[in-house]
């Protein structure tokens, strides 16, 4: 076991707002299940600064509620749900510098990448988290305990093992780049949940077919049907309003039903609207929040049988040969790397449009995304919003980087019919889009999102980095340590930024420093770079010249 200092630096979320740099924080000691991490790198998300807002309200800061017994999670003392003050962070690279007595998965020295996303541990409106409700890699050192850290369906390790060859930047920012790739592997659910919950809600008069078709390709475990002369009652609606449906059917064209039907899905429940050639009477407020991050799902079909809205849902999130592409807020951290993905996928015959309204930020874009585009034969449009519109009625795909809920209706009026819609900007829970579900049904548009990332994603652009198919550092915009992270996350939520930014927590006093800025800061890391780009040498770099200037300063 490696000598542990006593005390570290630590960047510390203690209220709504409020970041405190703890430049005495005690190390933790690992019990026998437990083992500690040294973070070389961590990347600073738009997620951290929802945490910081939300704080007890975010629902990966609760207690967790499940899969791991309560005597486990006393003994943990980076365990620090609701109010208690604990470090974010998690897009992490780190290595294991102690383990204790029993731990049997894990090995000393070995370099990993951290996943982040505890889908086994249920909190009350998501799951536990690295860097939410357990402690994160924004600090020199963070403990884990080997009993919640394995899959229990899989065994496979939350801690992954890479290569020593790739920068702890490459590394840590595979996190987001594994959030972006769930977003495209995403399975869909395509029938009833075999033994879920299903509700029939019928408008007088109004025509519903098909329901024995989808019965029979997947049975639920109950079925409750509130009759023609109740479904338009609200009243009956909230009389349900303890109650979570797994799908729901819902025959007519009322807005207000709508919007009440949807607050009785469950998590990753769908509601099929059959309006039977009726219109909408209204635009529908979608809680495009839900889509996010529970995931709840609508569909449905002008026609009046109730199989053909299911029928329309795609088999995952992926791109398709062929498909014209509109990412919106495409210059963000995220948006670039949802168009540089698309550029380098693999499809035949795409077409992408990358659309923002900082012109600063897309020619930046423009700049790494452009050739890479041009080398693998995708057409790429680099386009500012505010100077030309995006067209209407023309994209097959359309990723939405920025929570702006006029932006999901402006994505509508942008999609051809058969669209996917991917919802990929972390909407709050009970964000709601104002949307002419005339137009989505009409057209057959499809409307989805995922939050976080699975370990097979984490393997996925893992494998990818390893092998040279893929830079993650081609989305680093700045770097910084401990002193830099308050102006990282005010970045970072300004949308300021026009890449990621990756924090090394050994350099405690260094502040926020783009990589436009290191020719003049830091000129010998600056002769590192690789075309502008951020590598393992101008890491080394900064490490050994950053490093040195603190030490003569004190």
């Amino acid at each position: 076991m490696t000598d542990l200092p006593a005390t570290q630096h630590a960047i510390l979320f203690t209220g709504p707002g409020q970041v405190t740099h703890n430049r005495a924080k005690p190390v933790p000691v690992p019990g026998p299940t437990q083992l500690v991490l040294k973070v070389e790198a961590t990347g600073i998300c738009f997620s951290d600064t929802k945490l910081l807002h939300a704080w007890t309200s975010h629902p990966r800061k609760g207690p967790v509620l499940g899969g791991v017994a309560p005597e486990v999670l006393a003994e943990i003392s980076s365990y620090t749900p609701g109010d208690q003050p604990s470090t974010p962070g998690h897009e992490c690279c780190a290595r294991i510098v102690a383990v204790g007595s029993d731990v049997r998965h894990h090995t000393l020295g070995e370099r990993v990448l951290v996943q982040a996303d505890y889908r086994h541990l249920p909190t009350k409106g998501a799951n536990a988290a690295f860097g939410y409700n357990f402690e994160g890699g924004l600090q020199e050192y963070v403990l884990l305990d080997e009993r919640m850290i394995l899959d229990p369906v899989t065994g496979e390790r939350f801690l992954i093992p890479v290569e020593e060859g790739p920068s702890g930047s490459a590394v840590a920012l595979l996190e987001p780049w594994a959030c972006v790739e769930k977003s495209y592997s995403t399975r869909e659910r395509q029938t009833l949940l075999a033994g879920g919950r299903l509700l029939v809600a019928v408008e007088a008069g109004a025509p519903l077919e098909g329901l024995e078709v989808l019965l029979a390709a997947a049975a639920p475990g109950s079925v409750e049907r509130i009759e023609p002369a109740d479904a338009g009652s609200l009243a009956t609606l909230a009389g349900l309003a303890d109650r979570r449906f797994d799908d729901i059917v819902y025959a007519g064209a009322n807005a207000a039903r709508i919007e009440a039907l949807q607050e009785l899905l469950a998590p990753g429940g769908v509601l099929d609207i059959v309006t039977g050639g009726a219109r909408i009477d209204r635009d529908v407020a979608i809680d495009v929040g839900r889509i996010h991050y529970d995931p709840v799902r609508l569909t449905g079909t002008t026609g009046s049988s109730a199989a053909e809205g299911y029928a329309r849902i795609p088999a995952d999130g992926e791109l398709r040969d062929g498909d014209s592409v509109a990412i919106v807020g495409a210059a963000g951290p995220m948006g670039f790397m949802h168009t540089v993905r698309a550029a380098t996928i693999g499809r035949r015959d795409l077409r992408v449009t990358a659309i923002d309204i900082d012109d600063a930020r897309l020619a930046h874009l423009a700049d790494v995304a452009a050739p890479v585009a041009a080398a693998n034969g995708v057409e790429a449009t680099f386009q500012n919003s505010r100077v030309t519109p995006a067209a209407e009625g023309q994209a097959s795909y359309v990723g939405v980087m920025v929570p702006a809920p006029a932006l999901v209706a402006q994505a509508v009026a942008m999609a051809a019919p058969g669209a996917r819609l991917n919802l990929f900007a972390g909407f709050p829970v009970g964000t709601r889009a104002s949307l002419d579900l005339n137009a989505v049904i009409g057209k057959g548009l499809y409307l989805f999102g995922t939050s976080g990332s699975e370990i097979s994603d984490m393997h996925a652009v893992l494998g990818r980095l390893e092998a040279g198919r893929l830079d993650t550092n081609v989305s680093l915009d700045a770097v910084c340590g401990m002193d830099g992270v308050e102006a990282a996350l005010a970045a970072v939520e300004a949308r300021s930024s026009g890449g990621k930014i990756v924090v090394y927590p050994v350099l405690h006093d260094l502040g926020l420093v783009r990589l436009s800025e290191l020719p003049e800061r830091f000129p010998a890391v600056a002769a590192r770079l690789r075309d502008g780009r951020w590598n393992a040498e101008a890491e080394a770099a900064l490490l050994a010249e950053a490093g040195r200037a603190a030490e003569a300063t004190r």
